[in-house]
C-alpha cells in the first residue's frame, strides 16, 4: 500500500501532465480550425499532446523535488554489525584505473575504522586475453598496496552468460551466503567510506529495505560535453531525484550501480528470465536494473532512493559518440521492457517506471514525427497566407487564433525550461550556488548548459532515432566495451560518425526551401546543428578550460577522489609488478572466488 502523501503527489503530477498534453493538443486543433480541420491536423494534435505530456511530466518531477523536503531516513550511530561485500564488475576495463579506485576506497574505509566489515570482490567478465592477464598481474600491486590479502578477491568468468547481471547473480549464488549486504558498483564507480558506512547503517535500521540506491555524481569530466553532463548531474539531478523519490515511495528505482542490496532479498527475488526469441527484443535482459527493482518491489521489499547520500561518484562519457554508443545499449534494454509490462504481480508504479523507460527512447521519434508532419502541413496548406508581411518572419494566424498558436509555442518552451530555472532560483536563494562557484558563476553556467544542451539536442535525437530504427529492424547492439579515453574526437572521426546527420539537415532545408521557405528561420534550431554535426561533435569533445559548469567535486574534491587520483598517478609511473596467482578459494573462504 502507498501512503496518502505519495498517492496525492502521484495524482497531482499525473493529472497536471495529462492536462498539459490535452491543452496543447486542443490549442493546436483550435488554431488549425481557422482553415478547417483535416485528418493531418488531428494526427499532429495527438503527436503534440504526447510530446507535451512527456515534457510536462519531467517538469512536474522537478517541481515536486523542489517543494518536497528531503526525507530524513532511519539510521543509527552505533557500530556496524553487517558483513558487506563491495562488488566491482569489470568488462574489458583498464585494470590500473579500476584497482586505483579500489585502493582509494579501501584506504578511506581504514581511515573510518570500518574496513574489517567490508570485502572487495573483483568480478571480471573480461574477454580480451591481454587485459585478463594484466588484471592478474596488477592484482599483486593492489594486494601489496592495501594489505588486502583475505579481504580483496578476484575471479574471472570463462563464460559471461548474462553479462553484468549474470556476473552478480553468479557471485550471489556461489558466495552470497558469506555476507548480509552487497554494494554493487561499476568499474568507474567511487564511493566515500562515510557514505558506504551510512548506507549499511540505514539498511540495518530498516530491515524491510531490499535495495538502497544512492545518487552518483559525475566526476572526471574534461571536455565541454563532459563538463555539461557533470554540471547537470551535480546541479539538477539532486532535485529531480528528490522528486522521483517523493513520487516512487516504496517502489523506487535501481540504476545498476552505487547501490546496496540485501543479499537474501536479491537472491530470493531477482532471478532474471531470458526472454523468448532472439535479440534485440528477446534473449538476455540488457537493462536489468529496472527489472530487478520491480521484482524486489513485487516481493514486498522496499526499493529506496536516498538523494541525501553524498560521496557517491561515477565517470561519464566525454564525447557524443561514446555517449551514443552507451545510449544504444540502454535503448535496446528499455524497449525490451515492453514485453514485461504485463508481467504478473508487478506493482503499478513499477509498470509505470518501465513504461517511462520505453517512452524515453520513443520520444525522439514523436518529435521527429511532429517535425515531418508540420513540414507536410506547411507544404500542402495553400488556403491562407500565414506570412502576409514580407519582412516579418513570425507567422500571423487568423483572428484570435494567433493567441492560441503563440500560447502553444510559449507553453511548450516554458515547460522545457521551467524546472531548470526554478532549480537555478532555488540555488541562488538557498545558497546552494556556492557549491558551483557562487551565484554569478552558477547563473552563467546554467545559461551555458541550457544553450549547449539545446544545440546538441537534435544530434541526440538523431542518434536515438537511429538506435530505434536499428532495434525495430532487428539489429542487436550487444554490450559494447566502454571507452574511457578523454582525448578530443578528430573532425574526420566525427564526420564518419555523423555525416548522415549533415545530409538529413541539408535535406530538411532543401525541402523547406522548395515547399515552405518562410519556415526556414523556425527550422534553424534543429537543422543547423544537424548540418554542422561533425564540427559540434569534435568541438564539444575538446577540453573545457573556463570555470563555467564547475562542481564542488571538481573545485574541492573529497578525500576519496584525491586518493584515487594519487594512486592512479603513482601506479602509472611505477614499474610493472611480477605476476602473482590470484587468492585461492581456500584462502579467501569464498567458494566462488579465485
Amino acid at each position: 500500500m502507498i501512503d496518502l502523501a505519495t498517492g496525492l503527489r502521484r495524482t497531482i503530477c499525473l493529472a497536471a501532465a495529462a492536462a498539459a498534453g490535452i491543452l496543447a493538443g486542443a490549442l493546436f486543433i483550435y488554431h488549425a480550425g481557422s482553415t478547417g480541420i483535416g485528418l493531418l491536423d488531428v494526427v499532429i494534435a495527438v503527436v503534440i499532446a504526447m510530446a507535451t505530456w512527456w515534457i510536462a511530466w519531467g517538469a512536474c518531477q522537478g517541481v515536486t523535488g523542489l517543494v518536497t523536503p528531503v526525507p530524513r531516513r532511519p539510521t543509527h550511530d552505533g557500530p556496524i554489525h553487517s558483513r558487506t561485500c563491495i562488488l566491482v564488475p569489470v568488462y574489458n576495463e583498464d585494470p590500473v584505473a579500476v584497482y586505483a579506485r579500489i585502493a582509494a576506497m579501501d584506504a578511506d574505509l581504514k581511515a573510518e575504522g570500518i574496513d574489517r566489515h567490508f570485502h572487495f570482490a573483483i568480478l571480471s567478465d573480461t574477454r580480451k586475453a591481454e587485459l585478463g592477464e594484466r588484471e592478474e598481474e596488477e592484482l599483486a600491486r593492489l594486494l601489496k598496496l592495501t594489505s588486502g590479502e583475505g579481504r580483496i578477491f578476484y575471479r574471472r568468468r570463462i563464460d559471461n552468460t548474462g553479462r553484468k547481471a549474470g556476473n552478480i547473480e553468479d557471485f550471489i549464488q556461489r558466495s552470497g551466503g558469506a555476507y548480509d549486504l552487497a554494494l554493487i558498483l561499476d568499474a568507474d564507480s567511487l564511493m566515500s567510506a562515510d557514505t558506504i558506512g551510512e548506507m549499511v547503517r540505514r539498511m540495518e535500521e530498516s530491515p524491510d529495505v531490499g535495495l538502497l540506491q544512492s545518487l552518483p555524481r559525475v566526476i572526471g569530466a574534461r571536455s565541454r560535453f563532459g563538463r555539461m553532463m557533470q554540471f547537470s548531474a551535480g546541479f539538477y539531478a539532486p532535485i529531480y531525484c528528490n522528486g522521483l523519490t517523493a513520487l516512487a515511495g516504496r517502489t523506487g528505482s535501481f540504476w545498476g550501480h552505487n547501490a546496496m542490496v540485501r543479499i537474501s532479498a536479491f537472491a530470493q527475488s531477482c532471478g532474471l528470465p531470458e526472454l523468448r526469441g532472439k535479440p534485440p527484443f528477446g534473449g538476455q535482459i540488457l537493462s536489468h536494473d529496472s527489472v530487478e527493482a520491480a521484482l524486489l518491489a513485487r516481493a514486498d521489499w522496499q526499493v529506496r532512493i536516498d538523494p541525501d547520500l553524498g560521496g557517491s561518484f561515477e565517470e561519464g562519457p566525454d564525447d557524443l559518440i561514446e555517449y551514443a554508443k552507451r545510449d544504444r545499449r540502454w535503448a535496446q534494454g528499455n524497449l525490451q521492457h515492453a514485453r514485461l509490462l504485463v508481467a504478473p504481480g508487478l506493482k503499478g508504479w513499477s509498470r509505470f517506471a518501465l513504461f517511462q523507460g520505453i517512452v524515453a527512447y520513443t520520444a525522439p521519434a514523436i518529435w521527429a514525427l511532429f517535425l515531418i508532419l508540420s513540414l507536410v502541413a506547411a507544404a500542402t496548406e495553400s488556403a491562407i497566407n500565414y506570412f502576409p508581411m514580407p519582412d516579418f518572419p513570425v507567422p500571423i494566424f487568423p483572428g484570435e487564433r494567433t493567441a492560441a498558436a503563440i500560447g502553444l509555442f510559449a507553453g511548450v518552451i516554458g515547460l522545457l525550461f521551467l524546472s531548470k530555472f526554478l532549480v537555478l532560483g532555488h540555488a541562488l536563494v538557498t545558497g546552494r550556488a556556492r557549491e558551483f562557484g557562487g551565484g554569478t558563476n552558477t547563473f552563467v553556467s546554467t545559461l551555458t548548459e541550457l544553450l549547449l544542451s539545446s544545440i546538441i539536442a537534435p544530434l541526440l535525437m538523431m542518434f536515438q532515432l537511429r538506435a530505434l530504427w536499428q532495434i525495430l529492424s532487428g539489429r542487436d547492439g550487444g554490450w559494447p566495451t566502454a571507452s574511457r579515453d578523454s582525448s578530443a574526437v578528430p573532425l574526420k572521426t566525427a564526420f564518419a560518425a555523423s555525416w548522415w546527420m549533415t545530409l538529413a539537415g541539408l535535406v530538411l532545408f532543401v525541402f523547406a526551401a522548395i515547399f515552405a521557405p518562410r519556415l526556414i528561420p523556425w527550422l534553424m534550431p534543429v537543422g543547423l546543428p544537424l548540418v554542422i554535426a561533425p564540427w559540434l561533435i569534435s568541438w564539444t569533445s575538446r577540453r573545457q578550460k573556463s570555470r563555467l559548469m564547475t562542481t564542488q567535486s571538481q573545485s574541492d574534491p573529497p578525500t576519496v577522489i584525491r586518493a584515487f587520483r594519487a594512486h592512479l598517478s603513482d601506479w602509472e609511473t611505477a614499474p610493472a609488478p611480477a605476476p602473482v596467482a590470484p587468492p585461492a578459494p581456500a584462502a579467501s573462504g569464498l567458494a566462488a572466488l579465485g
